[in-house]
């Protein structure tokens, strides 16, 4: 069943218009998360929104968005008022250009949706500018507001729908000048090229998503479920730091290196495919029923936590 849509409205090219639906294209409701605990009583840190003066807890519907003038000044804007912003992409992604993909800078995205017709009707609507945009090998772009921002979004095609990416406006991309000035300029000689070019070589391959696995990921879960067990955590060792003293030495042993590597073990494919399931990998401690079967057992809150 997929999600429920974070925006609907309209997409327009020129005359041509059909109702959509913008959806998330990803999620991280898969990765572990964690609770803060107090960890005198295990129970659960609870935050309250208070005013700032009186220190009594504010109602959900007492609290207003306010903009802030100087130090004790603030202006306050209402919910309605913001709805009331007359902003036509808040209800319509209006077509305004066409452009290579090409010439959009990686640092404008932000992240992607899927889009799609919204209902019974207007699929006809919507099949004439999905093709027109893969006719054209072109990307358009359009306007939409969401969580109370206009953004800029670029709609590609994809399969039967299409995938919008919202971009950043150019205030928001910081000068690479403050970054970059100060790398001093180094001659790189043809001979450290070329190995590097090796070493390239020999590492190339098609990006495949599903090859990479989230090791951290997967560490957290092993974590937790030694913990469950009541195993002891053992800190890994860290890796050494190395100090790169002769570096087309360096480079001769990483042809080296990147000549004897092998593909990803059999082992490492199934922890990545276990990885794409993570609650499966949460599994009940071996050798006893899972939470929701077993006999409730009284005992302190504390009691139930287990420190590394």
């Amino acid at each position: 069943m997929a999600p429920r849509a974070n925006w609907k409205g309209f997409l327009r090219l020129s005359l041509v218009t059909c109702p959509v639906a913008l959806y998330p294209a990803t999620s991280e409701s898969e990765k572990i998360s964690f609770n803060q605990l107090n960890r005198q009583t295990g129970h659960r840190i609870k935050y309250l929104k208070v005013d700032a003066d009186t220190g009594d807890e504010v109602p959900t519907e007492d609290i207003v968005k306010g903009y802030k003038v100087d130090t004790d000044t603030f202006i306050e804007v209402t919910k309605e008022e913001l709805e009331n912003v007359a902003l036509e992409s808040t209800r319509t992604i209006e077509i305004d250009e066409f452009v290579d993909r090409q010439e959009i800078d990686p640092r404008y995205l932000i992240r992607p949706y899927y889009l799609r017709p919204d209902g019974k009707v207007g699929h006809d609507a919507f099949a004439v500018i999905r093709e027109t945009i893969r006719e054209m090998d072109k990307v358009a772009i359009g306007r939409v507001v969401l969580t109370n921002r206009e953004h800029i979004i670029a709609l590609e095609p994809m399969e039967k729908g299409l995938v919008g990416t919202l971009l950043r406006y150019p205030y928001e991309v910081r000068d690479p000048q403050e970054y970059l000035d100060e790398i001093q300029e180094v001659k790189v000689t043809k001979d450290m090229l070329d190995l590097a070019k090796h070493i390239v070589n020999q590492k190339s391959g098609r990006f495949e998503p599903e090859r990479f696995e989230d090791q951290y990921e997967t560490a957290l879960i092993d974590l937790i479920n030694q913990k469950r067990s009541g195993k002891p955590i053992v800190p890994k060792e860290r890796p050494a730091a190395s100090n790169v003293v002769d570096l087309m030495e360096a480079l001769r042993r990483s042809v080296g290196d990147a000549s004897t590597e092998t593909k990803p073990s059999k082992s490492a494919k199934k922890r990545r495919r276990a990885a794409e399931g993570q609650k499966e990998m949460l599994m009940p401690i071996a050798g006893k029923k899972p939470a929701k079967q077993a006999a409730p057992k009284k005992s302190a809150p504390r009691s139930q936590r287990r420190s590394a």
